[in-house]
């Protein structure tokens, strides 16, 4: 796979060959973040502890695509502070995707507080080292609001989950080194983000997958009538690589990032299985606790400091996400 570069906006042509680590880069997001920013023209390096979480199959998918892209890949683990003499320290952003996600019932609260905290704590380290570091972008969550996700980014969080207070934690310990002015910081709150490369257990993925292989999809019960603002990866990837070239603006500020559109999970579920031209058997699950019943993405701020504007609606992201899984996984 060859990258085309991307025509560059003014205030980024001064950024071009700058050098980029990026964490978490064979998972889903992380991994197209990183790809957009070789295509952007940036020296991007991508990190990953390949964790077992989910299919390990799945992460090297993503991190041989990286790899092809001409973006190198280092297995590092930020729990463990000597992986990171594998890495240079000449970095000038920082883009932190890599966490325990979700809200699992197979994960423990150990696993959060070690993958989110703990490894971030690490990774703060490592980056006072990066005497020519510009930026450190905090990926966060929705989920530090808690059951109901509307709130603009000055509301006190109220996190549900060890997932969410575990996020909150490692967002506050990456922002005090700007309070501190040790460096440029930023956190950015994601809003139910989906597309290509989603992870297995994730609702699209796990359903687009039982409607192609006629399986039964595990519908928790209840969850059919949450509220989402289903963003689709692309929408979001514009708004993080949009604080490059904007420290100044965004250091030490909380930034969502997500749509303003809203449905249901099951008006998601009657679009897949209109693409599909399917329908899908549900098995009804009981509900999880932790779960976000109403999210809606605040976006005035990054509208402001970002020129943030999503556009895709769910339908073709769902299109486009059907594309890739037939591509990956049926044909």
């Amino acid at each position: 796979m060859r990258c085309t570069v991307l025509a560059l906006p003014n205030y980024l042509k001064k950024h071009i060959n700058m050098k980029v680590l990026v964490t978490g880069a064979a998972g889903f997001i992380g991994s197209h973040c990183a790809e957009r920013l070789k295509k952007l023209n940036f020296d991007v390096v991508g990190i990953d502890n390949f964790s077992p979480y989910y299919s390990p199959d799945l992460k090297d998918r993503n991190a041989k695509d990286l790899k092809e892209a001409g973006i190198p890949m280092e297995m590092v683990d930020l729990r463990e502070p000597k992986d990171f003499e594998k890495l240079p320290t000449d970095f000038n952003y920082i883009f932190h995707f890599a966490a325990q996600p979700g809200i699992a019932a197979t994960s423990s609260f150990e696993d959060y507080l070690m993958n989110n905290l703990v490894a971030t704590k690490n990774l703060i380290d490592f980056a006072l080292q990066c005497e020519g570091l510009k930026l450190f972008t905090n990926i966060s969550t929705s989920s530090i609001y808690g059951l109901r996700a509307t709130l603009t980014e000055d509301a006190a969080p109220e996190p549900s989950s060890f997932y969410g207070v575990t996020k909150l934690a490692a967002e506050q310990i990456v922002l005090s080194k700007t309070r501190e002015q040790k460096m440029k910081t930023c956190s950015l709150r994601l809003f139910s983000v989906y597309g290509p490369r989603e992870r297995p257990e994730k609702l699209y993925t796990k359903l687009i997958g039982c409607g192609f292989f006629h399986h039964e999809f595990p519908l928790f019960e209840g969850s059919e009538a949450h509220v989402r603002s289903f963003t689709f990866v692309d929408d979001i990837i514009d708004g993080v690589v949009s604080v490059i070239g904007k420290e100044a603006i965004v250091d030490g500020e909380v930034i969502n990032l997500g749509t303003e559109q809203e449905h249901t999970t099951g008006e998601g579920i009657a679009i897949v299985e209109e693409l599909l031209d399917t329908q899908i058997r549900k098995d009804i699950v009981p509900r999880r606790g932790g779960d976000q019943m109403f999210t809606k993405a605040n976006i005035d701020k990054a509208r402001r400091l970002l020129d943030y504007n999503p556009s895709t609606t769910l339908k073709e992201g769902l299109q486009k996400q059907i594309d890739w899984y037939k591509k990956e996984f049926v044909d």
